[in-house]
C-alpha cells in the first residue's frame, strides 16, 4: 500500500507526542502482524480504555501529525491486537480502486451465485432453498434485480463529519454499548476511510482478501455521506454518518451499496429484505455498522 511518512517512530523517544504537537496518555506502539513484526509501527494504542472526550481531544493529531483517531475494541472475545491477524502487506492502495467497480463486482458475483444452482454465496455457507418464512432472492433485493443498480446520489450533510464522529465515539465509550473495552488509537493514514487498509485489518477477509478495495468504497461514502471510520473490532466496522439518506427511496439506494459491500448485514441480520434493512438501519441513521461472518 502507498503510504505517507510514518510519524509513529517519533513516539518511541517522545511517548507524549509533544514534538508532534500532541499530548498523549500512556500508550504503546503496535507493530505486530500475522506475519511477524512490521518494519514500522502500524498504530499507537492507549493503554487504558477510552473515556468520553478522548477521541475529540486527539482529532487535532490529523492536522499536526497526519495521525487519525479510531477506537479499537480489545475487550470480551475480541482479544488483544496480536490476535487480530493484521496483514498490512496484503493491502493495496485504496486510491487504486474505484468504488462503483468494486460494488458492481460484488453485486453481480452475489447475483450469479444466487441464481446458479448448488453454489455458495460469496463469503457465506452454501445457500439452501428458502423456507416459507425466508425471503426469495427477488424479495431479498427488491426493488432491484440481478443487474447492479448504480451508486446512490450524495445527500446533504446535516452535521460536521468530524463532530458527528466524536459524538459517536463518546457514546461508544459508555457502558452497555456493543464495544466491550474500546481503546483509542492513532493511525497514519491519508483519510479516515483508509484506516482499515493502513493497519491491514482482516475482519472482512472471508469476503474480500484486499481490504483496500473496501476502503475505496469508504472513500466514496466519505465524499457522498460524510462517513468516518470511528471504531473497529476484530470483525466489525463502525462508521459515523453525517449525511444519512432522508427518504425511503434514497435509503434503498444506499442499502443496495451496503448489500454489495457486506451482504451478511442483510442475509444474516435482523431484517430479511433490502427494503426492511433500508427502512430500519439506513434511513436517517447516523451510525452504519458492518460485520462479516
Amino acid at each position: 500500500m502507498a503510504t505517507l511518512p510514518n510519524p509513529l517512530p517519533t513516539l518511541a523517544a517522545d511517548p507524549s507526542g509533544k514534538s508532534l504537537g500532541l499530548e498523549l496518555p500512556a500508550g504503546s506502539l503496535i507493530d505486530v502482524t500475522a506475519e511477524g513484526p512490521a518494519d514500522e509501527p502500524l498504530l499507537w494504542c492507549a493503554d487504558e480504555p477510552a473515556k468520553a472526550g478522548d477521541y475529540d481531544a486527539l482529532q487535532p493529531a490529523r492536522r499536526a501529525a497526519g495521525l487519525l483517531p479510531v477506537l479499537l475494541d480489545l475487550g470480551g472475545d475480541q482479544g488483544p491486537l496480536d490476535e487480530w491477524h493484521l496483514l498490512p502487506d496484503e493491502a493495496s492502495y485504496p486510491g487504486d480502486h474505484y468504488a462503483e467497480e468494486v460494488l458492481e463486482e460484488f453485486w453481480e458475483e452475489y447475483a450469479a451465485d444466487e441464481l446458479a444452482p448448488d453454489t455458495d454465496q460469496p463469503g457465506t455457507d452454501s445457500f439452501a432453498e428458502p423456507s416459507p418464512e425466508q425471503a426469495t432472492y427477488d424479495e431479498l433485493i427488491a426493488p432491484y434485480g440481478p443487474e447492479w443498480p448504480g451508486l446512490a446520489h450524495a445527500t446533504e450533510s446535516a452535521a460536521d463529519p468530524d463532530a458527528r464522529a466524536a459524538e459517536l465515539a463518546d457514546s461508544l465509550t459508555e457502558s452497555g454499548t456493543w464495544l466491550k473495552e474500546p481503546h483509542l488509537a492513532l493511525v497514519p493514514a491519508r483519510r479516515s476511510a483508509d484506516i482499515p487498509a493502513a493497519i491491514g485489518w482482516t475482519g472482512q477477509i472471508n469476503y474480500e482478501g484486499d481490504v483496500a478495495r473496501l476502503c475505496a468504497v469508504l472513500r466514496s461514502w466519505e465524499d457522498r455521506f460524510g462517513i468516518r471510520v470511528v471504531a473497529l473490532t476484530a470483525d466489525q466496522l463502525v462508521l459515523s454518518v453525517a449525511a444519512p439518506p432522508t427518504t425511503q427511496e434514497e435509503a434503498e439506494a444506499v442499502a443496495a451499496e451496503h448489500f454489495a459491500f457486506c451482504s451478511d448485514n442483510i442475509t444474516q441480520g435482523r431484517h430479511e429484505t433490502l427494503r426492511a434493512y433500508a427502512r430500519h438501519d439506513v434511513l436517517n441513521q447516523q451510525v452504519w455498522s458492518f460485520w462479516w461472518d
